[in-house]
């Protein structure tokens, strides 16, 4: 089995209305070792972090919105990809207002440490993507809740 930590390869994004995704057209186990790999994904001078996910029996990377239109794309393209493992510590600092509010409702605090990585972000971007700020708030009190509401990881 070969190890690698990067690779390159030629293919046609998949865009079917808002979702976008990037296949491989390659075993990712056979190069990287494993399927699902956390990787920095660049396409069209443009670099991102990313998981490799397996979506009915096919490898792929899922493309967000923000990363394709930073990259200057709309989502038919075919292009050259690379994909170079990403061993750099993945954390989300959470917006202050969030993290406050996070630390004032225990077991929030908690919880929020135990999310992963795109769970993590995922929160964080529903608030610091909020336009209005009664969204914000709206928002904050949801992802506390239900971030407090999570059971305790067993360790």
């Amino acid at each position: 089995m070969v190890r690698m930590s990067s690779k390159t390869f030629k293919t046609t994004l998949i865009r079917e209305g808002n979702l976008c995704a990037i296949p491989l057209p390659f075993d990712p186990k056979e190069v990287f070792g494993r399927a699902r790999v956390p990787v920095k994904v660049t396409l069209n001078g443009y670099t991102y972090r990313s998981t490799i996910a397996i979506m009915g029996g096919k490898a792929l990377l899922p493309l967000r919105r923000s990363n394709r239109e930073a990259a200057g794309l709309e989502g038919n393209e075919t292009l050259d990809v690379r994909l170079d493992v990403d061993t750099e510590t993945r954390e989300i600092k959470p917006p202050a207002d969030l993290a406050k509010a996070l630390r004032a409702a225990p077991p929030a605090w908690d919880r929020w440490r135990e999310l992963s990585y795109s769970h993590q972000r995922e929160y964080a971007d529903s608030v610091t993507d909020a336009k209005k700020p009664e969204t914000r708030a709206r928002r904050i009190e949801a992802a506390v809740k239900a971030i407090a509401a999570r059971p305790a990881k067993k360790r």
